[in-house]
């Protein structure tokens, strides 16, 4: 396991400050800006406003890197941000498996 001190340990590249820690919270902010991409693309493919399956795993998944991410940087206001997310969102997948025991993705019609 890597030690903290190697995780936040930043190298500056093209005038800005990277760490592995950085490239982390990057990656669960682009996982979570992709889930928008997602409905976007699935609304367009049914002419209508809709949410597909993938939005809200997508959500889970970056909000709870993102969480990860700022409770490493000791930063309350993003870790109180993302704190109660991932439960809204597990409770949306809940509620459409109750609904539709085999649910189908609109994202893949």
């Amino acid at each position: 396991m890597m030690h903290l001190a190697t995780w936040t340990a930043s190298h500056r590249v093209l005038g800005l400050d990277w760490s592995p820690l950085s490239v982390f919270g990057l990656l669960g902010n682009a996982i979570f800006s992709a889930r928008f991409l997602v409905q976007w693309i699935a609304s367009e493919r049914q002419g209508e406003s809709v949410i597909p399956l993938a939005f809200w795993y997508l959500s889970i998944a970056g909000s709870v890197i993102l969480f990860t991410y700022f409770v490493v940087r000791h930063d309350p206001v993003g870790t109180l941000a993302y704190v109660p997310n991932s439960f809204v969102y597990a409770r949306n997948l809940w509620l459409i498996r109750k609904r539709n025991p085999t649910p189908t993705d609109p994202a893949r019609r």
